[in-house]
């Protein structure tokens, strides 16, 4: 195999944190993960394996007692007993330790033990909710066990080999409740998640249609009409020729272009990067290289068969011959005209002709490794198969139905495969196929994509399901459009979040019990996560109120203040509420202290780059430090540090922020940038401004209740000083002005209306007299909450 396509593994064990007998061996790999391995001949691997790289950590400490019958080892988190024998439930148990109450739930070897779950190898025809894989996570024993008995090792050479049979070959998590702890050992034993290219975290424009060059390019330019950005174009199978002659099978398998939609690829492909889109081709290779492709007369000669009698070049991933012709004189010349990437799209089962070898692992990995080649940050775009996925992205989830059912699942579907270390789930936004056309369901969709890992929309090809905005009633269509802008304008934080989930082992979305793993409540809110370290994201999962125009979601607060990203509405924490969000919102909530990098600068060309302009949403009520991280967007130079980052920090008791000097490789960032600073939800109305230690004047400025700074032409070695009055405090709710604007869109009676906004002047800032009020006046049940929410929103205590 070619020195790119082997994989960079540490897979030998420190001598010091092994344990041997005759017939096992442990390897205590940190003070909560142990290896523990049988094999009846004695006879043990070191080989790394598809989904364990590394074995290298530093000496562990802790402690054995060995009597002739048992070996007990324990550590500061874990208490393990083992009768030296093959595993089995009664001989192989362990405690962790530490765990809230000192409950101490036994973990035994082959007895169904309490996960919190993983994910899933796809979703497609999933209508609601499906089976999840375990992840490595656990709410009540705090042991998880990851058997790698059955995967097969890798070679020296780059290639596989089945393992021993007959063999165990287990990984035990005993974090307890220390989940942060057990992905960042988990990434270092099974491989770090890579960062991704920067022009991935933008849209995603992707249909199954019969597009032609002419039509592709006049919908792109309706999008530039609409002002809707787009960075990634993925072309669906009908790129290829899929009319074939009946006797070399069906078209589904393809790799020549259709000359009579796409007559000159490789200008289609450049029209495409000129306006900044990279593109990803769709790709069935069951069916092989067959006479009719162009490059099967390459293929044909290097594989050996019969140009003549125009015998097939048969898929065989578990030929390395076959890989490699497949990859260099397949895929290689058409990433020469301009693909930059592929869309892996196995739906052929987990058979090869290599026992226990999946083709679609096969596939992710030497795709992967093959696209970092050229020195470029490597990507493929494929279904998950299995552990050890996450260093293979992006992830595509499958052909989603198009059901309220569907899009309810997907928000708990995409925070809990963390939990596995999956963090970039790219889902059909929007939903694939079938089902029914529900505008509001589309909608929320979209709300949920942009607050996702990625937002890549997705439709079939019938007629009547396209997901152009412009399809759809105007406040739907208003809706999209927003969302799809703010997408692009949230880059900056997405793409520190990126570097985030390389460097600290934390993915973009997390389930909310990461944070707080020993309160109960975060174990329920299934559809509420975090969304990066600033926000909290609760997608609308479901239609509507009647009547009502607004949707109930069920968000759990945790301690502290919490403000909308949308209204600024602050929230007391602390506890669990319905929220009721029109068609263009959903709650998004940053925590105080917040400090959230954002650009106007959202065109798909100006998404490749670091911008020149950047807007920095602040919000009060505690002290906090963002670092911005910014490099080439493309290349593998992150690993070796060659970045640039900005510290930003909020002392709010001190009224002060900050912003330093660009530290690394300034040359990464624009010469001169216009720096917008946003003080949300404040009651300052003035400040003063230092930039290198000098005052500025005319900067600042007040809408409603935020209050805003804008600097023009920094440099990146230029510093920012802001503070605010010593008596600036946080901005109260407008609470009748929103009640107002709620009950002046609700389709209720009229009455009613008056009598609500009444009791809501009367009862001032008491909540329990406005509840006693609308109680007495026997409000619907929503109606009631709805205003409550506003009215209760936040009061000192």
């Amino acid at each position: 195999m070619k020195d790119y396509l082997k994989i960079d593994a540490h897979p030998a064990a420190c001598p010091e944190n092994i344990i041997q007998g005759d017939c096992y061996r442990i390897t205590v790999l940190t003070k909560s993960l142990v290896r523990l391995e049988y094999s009846a001949d004695g006879a043990f691997t070191d080989a790394p394996t598809q989904t364990v790289l590394n074995r290298d950590f530093p000496k562990a400490d802790f402690e054995v007692k060995e009597t002739p019958e048992e070996l007990e080892i324990r550590t500061e988190y874990f208490q393990l007993n083992y009768d030296k024998k093959e595993f089995t439930s009664h001989g192989l148990s362990c405690y962790a330790l530490g765990m809230p109450g000192g409950n101490r739930n036994a973990w035994r070897f082959g007895q169904k033990n309490d996960n919190l779950k993983g994910t899933a190898r796809t979703l497609d025809n999933v209508d609601g909710e499906c089976e999840l894989e375990d992840g490595i996570l656990s709410m009540w024993s705090g042991c998880v066990a990851l058997d790698d008995s059955r995967t097969l090792t890798l070679r020296e050479d780059g290639w596989v080999q089945p393992r021993k049979k007959g063999i165990q070959d287990i990984y035990l998590f005993a974090y307890g409740h220390r989940f942060l702890d057990a992905l960042k050992d988990f990434y270092r034993l099974c491989g770090e998640t890579p960062m991704l290219p920067r022009y991935t975290l933008g849209n995603w424009w992707s249909r199954y249609y019969k597009y032609t060059e002419e039509t592709y390019m006049e919908l792109m330019e309706r999008f530039d009409q609409e002002q809707i950005p787009f960075t990634v174009a993925v072309i669906d199978m009908d790129w290829h020729l899929v009319d074939i002659d009946p006797k070399y099978g069906t078209g589904w398998t393809g790799y020549t272009w259709n000359r009579d939609m796409f007559p000159d690829p490789e200008r289609f492909l450049k029209k495409l990067h000129d306006r900044g889109m990279k593109t990803t081709l769709n790709l069935h290779p069951a069916d092989g290289i067959r006479a009719y492709e162009e490059c099967y007369p390459q293929m044909a000669e290097a594989m050996g068969v019969d140009q003549e009698k125009e015998e097939p070049v048969n898929f065989d991933i578990a030929n390395p011959v076959f890989l490699e012709n497949y990859l260099d004189k397949v895929l290689h010349p058409m990433e020469e005209e301009g693909v930059d990437f592929w869309w892996v799209d196995w739906q052929q089962g987990t058979n090869s002709k290599m026992e226990g070898l999946d083709p679609l692992w096969m596939l992710n990995h030497y795709h992967f490794l093959d696209s970092k080649r050229d020195g470029r940050r490597p990507l493929t775009f494929s279904r998950y198969a299995g552990p050890g996925s996450h260093r293979y992205p992006v992830g595509f989830s499958g052909d989603t139905l198009i059901t309220w059912e569907s899009l309810d699942f997907q928000p708990y579907f995409t925070s809990i495969a963390s939990n596995i270390g999956y963090g970039w789930w790219s889902h059909d936004i929007g939903g694939h196929m079938l089902g029914y056309k529900n505008d509001e369901m589309e909608a929320r969709w979209y709300q949920f994509g942009v607050f996702s890992p990625i937002n890549r929309l997705h439709s079939s090809s019938s007629e009547f399901n396209g997901k152009e905005p412009w399809r759809f009633k105007k406040e739907v269509h208003d809706t999209m459009c927003g969302f799809l802008r703010l997408r692009h304008r949230l880059i900056p934080y997405l793409y520190t979040m990126n570097h985030r989930a390389w460097e600290k082992g934390e993915p973009i979305c997390q389930p909310m019990y990461y944070q707080y793993p020993d309160n109960w409540t975060a174990y329920g809110q299934k559809n509420e996560y975090f969304f990066g370290s600033e926000l909290i994201a609760a997608p609308v999962t479901t239609p509507r109120v009647e009547n009502l125009n607004v949707a109930r979601t069920k968000v759990w607060l945790p301690e502290g203040l919490w403000f909308d990203f949308f209204t600024d509405t602050v929230y007391r924490g602390g506890r669990t509420m319905n929220m009721y969000r029109t068609i263009d919102q959903i709650p998004v909530l940053a925590k105080a202290g917040a400090i959230l990098p954002m650009t106007d600068r959202i065109g798909a060309v100006e998404a490749e780059s670091n911008p020149d302009q950047l807007t920095i949403c602040v919000y009060p009520g505690a002290d906090n430090t963002f670092v911005l991280y910014e490099d080439d967007n493309v290349s593998e130079n992150y690993r070796q540090g060659i970045c640039a980052q900005t510290e930003m920090k909020l002392n709010w008791k001190e009224k002060i922020f900050t912003v330093s000097p660009a530290q690394g490789e300034r040359s990464l960032l624009p010469s001169q940038r216009s720096w917008k600073i946003e003080f949300h939800k404040v009651t300052a109305g003035q400040a003063e401004v230092l930039v290198n230690g000098q005052k500025q004047e005319g900067c600042c400025g007040k809408c409603g209740a935020t209050f805003i700074v804008t600097l023009e032409n920094l440099r990146p070695e230029d510093s920012i000083e802001i503070r605010l009055p010593k008596e600036t405090e946080i901005a109260e709710n407008p609470v009748q002005e929103q009640i107002f604007d709620f009950l002046n869109q609700a389709e209720i009676d009229f009455i009613a209306k008056e009598k609500i906004f009444r009791a809501v002047s009367q009862a001032g800032n008491a909540p329990e007299l406005l509840i006693s009020e609308l109680q007495s006046m026997e409000v619907d049940q929503d109606l009631c909450g709805a205003v409550l929410e506003l009215a209760g929103a936040y009061l000192k205590r």
